[in-house]
């Protein structure tokens, strides 16, 4: 039984590696971090900002993977720790405040992800010349994002998550 269980820790442990290294050889091959670091004109702090990803990419595995270990809320409310009146006010907004500055980084970053993979693989341009469509690209691009965004918004508000359907 133990040489089953170290095997599938050796397993997993690889497989892990292997997935890790798809997808930072896609974030590098499409240029994504240095891309970030021009926009944001940083360029001299791009070693700090590969290591957040790689710090962000090893959080999120050992939170999808060890999920007892994020439940963060539920020791706050439990131990009271801004006083037994404000606790719940106060890990109300925190906790609200925290979901949406997560949901606004990931939508950054799934965004930005998916146009320099668009960009690389000179899809925008392509499609344009095709269909003859010289003027209003940047609203066009807006457009497609407004509507992934009231999408996004009527499948959380609507449950659509839980049963499938609106």
């Amino acid at each position: 039984m133990l040489i089953r269980q170290i095997f599938m820790a050796v397993l997993g442990t690889s497989f892990g590696f292997i997935v890790s290294g798809g997808v930072f050889t896609v974030l590098i091959s499409v240029g994504l971090i240095p891309r970030f670091a021009g926009k944001m004109h940083i360029a001299k702090h791009i070693f700090i900002l590969e290591e957040m990803v790689v710090l962000g990419a090893i959080a999120g595995g050992f939170f999808s993977i060890f999920s007892d270990n994020a439940y963060f809320g539920e020791w706050i409310l439990s131990h009271d720790v801004f006083g037994t009146t404000m606790t719940d006010t106060v890990w109300s907004i925190i906790g609200n405040a925290l979901v949406i500055m997560f949901g606004l980084f990931s939508g950054i970053f799934v965004g930005t992800l998916a146009l320099a993979i668009a960009e690389m693989l000179n899809t925008i341009p392509i499609f344009s010349r095709r269909i003859g469509f010289r003027h209003g690209l940047g609203i066009a691009i807006l457009a497609v994002a407004l509507g992934k965004l009231v999408g996004s918004l009527i499948y959380f508000t609507q449950s659509v998550y839980m049963y499938g359907g609106v």
